[in-house]
Parts: C-alpha cells; structure tokens; sequence
C-alpha cells in the first residue's frame, strides 16, 4: 500500500527567494524521493491567439494560469500516477510542443507567486509557505536576473515592475500571506527557518510511514 505524498507550497512574490528556499529543502532530500512542480509551467495554452493578443499577457495574474491542469496533475501524482509536465516557450507566449515526464514522488514541492491563491490548490497541501522579502529587495534582485538572465534593458523592467508587476503583487500575491502555516523572512538566506521546515517535513514523512 503506498502512503500518500507530502505536498509543500511554497509562495512569495517575485524575487523574494521561494525559489531559494525551495531548492534549499528539495537538496535536503535529495537522496529521498522529492519532485518539484513550477507553477510558471503551467501558464495557460494560447496558441489559439493572435501574437499581438498573446504579448498583451499579464503573467502576474491569476487568469493567467491552467489552474484546473495544475490540480488534475497534483491529484495524478497523488494517486501515484504518472503526469506529462507542460514547457512554456515565452519566446512565443504559449505552450511548446515539448512535455516533461514526471513520475510521482513521496514529497511534491508546488512553488510559484500565486500558490496560495487557488483555495483548491491549497486544499492539496499538506504544508503552505510564504516567503515574504522587503520590495526594495525584490525589485533589486528582479533587476538583476532579468538584465543578467534575459537580456531586458533597466527602463523595460522598471516600468514592467511599476506597472504590472507590483499592483499585481499588492492585489493578489501579498493577500495569499494569511493562507501560509509559515510566513519566511528573506528566502534562502533564513536558513533557520529552511532548518525547521526540513524536519518539519521529516517529521511528517516518518509518521506517513507507518500509516
């Protein structure tokens, strides 16, 4: 009989270190059974739209996401079941051809800025996290990855940020907060609290065990 697997969500703005905190505990597990699931793969098919209408996207909304195909694949997993993974190409704003075989796992990491926000979504998790980093901190280090990473000019982060970026976070990510078990200042760098959700999660996974 297999034990139903631990899921972990794991919430924050952009650039407030949730993808820091959950590589920190998916390293802590490494040599156990662990997957992780993007919620930035799962932004809706628009292939059927015009270009123009597609680059009109609002990536930091909640309508932008498959939510439905999102839960179908978390049901999947738990019922250890297999799930083809999609690949969002933003080079065209939709969905590529490729699919990213997943095989289910003991402990299923969800992490994107909207999460929490899908109450059926949350309903899924076994443990919800919020990584909750200052703005001046978030827009510093959003800076810096996507001139680095994306090759975008200062100016076009900036107003994307100004504009969408942060009414978005003040209306529908910042809010998701008081659905966390555990509000985490400064992402990665907290490893005090990364130490306590990793026994946490071992604490649940041994109980799991003799069920």
């Amino acid at each position: 009989m297999y034990r139903k697997p631990v899921v972990i969500g794991v919430a924050g703005g952009s650039g407030s270190g949730k993808t820091s905190v959950t590589k920190a505990i998916y390293d802590s597990f490494k040599s156990q059974s662990i997957l992780m699931i993007e919620q930035d793969y799962y932004y809706k098919d628009q292939s059927h739209l015009p270009m123009e209408q597609r680059l009109k996207t609002n990536y930091d909304h909640p309508l932008a996401f498959d939510n439905d195909l999102l839960i179908k694949h978390i049901q999947k997993l738990l019922q250890h079941e297999p799930v083809e993974k999609p690949v969002y190409d933003y080079s065209i704003h939709t969905r590529s051809n490729e699919v990213i075989y997943v095989e289910p796992k003991d402990v299923i990491i969800l992490e994107g800025i909207l999460i929490l926000e899908d109450e059926r979504l949350r309903d899924l998790m076994d443990i919800k996290l919020y990584v909750d980093t200052d703005a001046d901190l978030r827009i510093i280090r959003r800076l810096l990855r996507d001139i680095k990473e994306r090759g975008r000019s200062m100016d076009s982060v900036i107003e994307q940020y100004v504009n969408v970026v942060r009414p978005m976070h003040n209306q529908f990510i910042e809010p998701t907060k008081r659905y966390a078990d555990v509000v985490i200042p400064e992402g990665g760098h907290n490893h005090v609290a990364i130490d306590l959700m990793v026994t946490k999660i071992q604490t649940i996974l041994e109980q799991k065990s003799f069920l």
